[in-house]
């Protein structure tokens, strides 16, 4: 017998964040191990989407064939609370949850509430929640009422890379990868780097400058206003292939996020080799082991300069933590491992 799964997500599936990277990938990969995957783009309006939007993709998920397990991707499924007292009727539900919607940075307190709100009832309707950590499920079992039984974990994967030297030029190569976004903290990331000037360094950044126009302007004028923008590049969203080449070229990988719900570019900088610099915050600690990069606390300007300038300064320190990385990434799923694990949860709906 075939089995089948509708996967939900709120927009193009090839969007280059971690987030879509984790469903396309899971997707991929469950189709491998067999399973039949309809993949639904329910718009891109999430987490507030218009009522308009709220009625179409209720009709189009309604349409599914009854019975059959249907995936929502957080980023709308918390935002879908009278949809999913409805459609868990018909259909095992599955809340894939990165993160929860109102820990992401910048929200008002008001509107923070009315998410943390909106995304407890739509978990309450959910016969199964997937959360991408530990850290992430722990949320959701003590701040949003998921029962434990009701929650698995399935990290992200992480495909084996091969580690090479890094360019010498005598210029240190920073890297950092994610969208610009003010939950990534480019803010903190760049006042540190003005404290570091009398260094040679040189910093790439990697991610969708689109998601949040406000963020990629204010990025732009702190360049500007350091007189950086001769060292800092921001590439924007780029190839699977380009990526790897600069993770293969980079010295260290440096991103001071005020949350994650896990941090696949941690662990893809690791799994090249590479030392990482992050903050505490969320489920970093759980995704850094101390042997393989350094974390500061999230805002802190002068711990981020501080470490920074140690580890530009000290190539033993950095070939230790280097070392580090590519050991921890060892234990890190495979995507089809991840994917094995997240079809048994699918397999348990039946």
């Amino acid at each position: 017998m075939v089995k089948a799964v509708a996967f939900a997500v709120p927009g193009d599936l090839s969007t280059p964040t971690g987030g879509y990277t984790y469903d396309r990938r899971i997707v991929g990969e469950l189709e491998t191990l067999g399973w039949q995957v309809e993949v639904l783009d329910i718009s891109d309006g999430f987490p507030r989407p218009t009522p308009e939007v709220r009625t179409i993709v209720g009709a189009q998920l309604m349409g599914l064939p009854t019975g059959q397990p249907l995936v929502i991707d957080g980023l709308a499924y918390g935002a879908l609370p009278e949809e999913a007292q409805s459609l868990r009727e018909r259909y095992p539900l599955v809340a894939l949850v990165h993160h929860p919607l109102a820990l992401e940075t910048g929200l008002s307190s008001a509107e923070a509430a009315a998410l943390h709100t909106s995304e407890r009832a739509a978990l309450a309707c959910a016969r199964h929640v997937i959360a991408t950590s530990d850290t992430t499920a722990r949320i959701l079992i003590g701040d949003y009422g998921v029962p434990a039984e009701r929650v698995t974990v399935v990290q992200p994967g992480t495909d084996r890379a091969a580690v090479h030297e890094a360019r010498r030029d005598g210029v240190l190569t920073l890297l950092t990868v994610g969208a610009i976004v003010p939950r990534k903290g480019y803010d903190v990331l760049v006042e540190a780097l003005a404290r570091l000037k009398d260094r040679r360094w040189r910093l790439v950044i990697v991610g969708d400058n689109t998601r949040s126009p406000d963020t990629a302007a204010s990025l732009d004028d702190d360049i500007a206003r350091y007189g950086l923008s001769d060292r800092i590049g921001i590439a924007g969203p780029v190839s699977e292939e380009r990526l790897a080449e600069l993770y293969e070229g980079a010295d260290l990988f440096v991103l001071p996020s005020r949350f994650e719900g896990y941090g696949m570019a941690y662990t893809e900088a690791m799994a090249h080799g590479v030392p990482v610099i992050g903050t505490n915050a969320g489920a970093i600690p759980d995704t850094v082991p101390s042997g393989a990069g350094v974390l500061v606390p999230p805002d802190d300007v002068d711990a981020l300069a501080a470490t920074l300038r140690q580890l530009i300064d000290n190539e033993s320190e950095r070939a230790q933590l280097a070392a580090g990385a590519r050991a921890a990434s060892a234990s890190f799923p495979t995507w089809r491992e991840s994917a094995a694990r997240f079809a048994t949860v699918l397999d348990g709906l039946a």
